[in-house]
């Protein structure tokens, strides 16, 4: 089991940046995968960003260039840098763990972050 804990949002203004953190209780490179996700208001949750274990990542095309995840295994915390902030980035982050054979997810409570015009 891993329980995940989300820090780091808020108010900022567009074109402004934030770095959310994302603290697991277990060693991360036991992770197969660890992610970012978001879900704005009426809408689905989507995937903002992805890393795996063997340091591989993934994003989304919205946030392509502007946004990058990356992992502290001496931490055991994943991050999330995000530049250039636009209003449509608003949303709750979630982070996510994937973990064994069958890809069981863990997901964090959240963090808001709000990004004012």
């Amino acid at each position: 089991q891993v329980q995940l804990v989300e820090s780091g949002g808020g108010l900022v203004q567009a074109g402004g940046s934030l770095r959310l953190s994302c603290a697991a209780s277990r060693v991360i490179f036991s992770i197969d995968t660890m992610g970012w996700y978001r879900q704005a208001p009426g809408k689905q949750r989507e995937l903002v960003a992805t890393i795996t274990r063997g340091g591989s990542t993934n994003y989304a095309d919205s946030v392509k260039g502007r946004f990058a995840i990356s992992t502290d295994n001496a931490k055991n915390t994943v991050y999330l840098q995000m530049n250039s902030l636009k209003p449509e980035d608003t949303a709750v982050y979630y982070c996510n763990a994937a973990v064994g054979l069958i890809q069981t997810n863990y997901w964090g409570k959240g963090t808001l972050v709000t990004v004012s015009s």
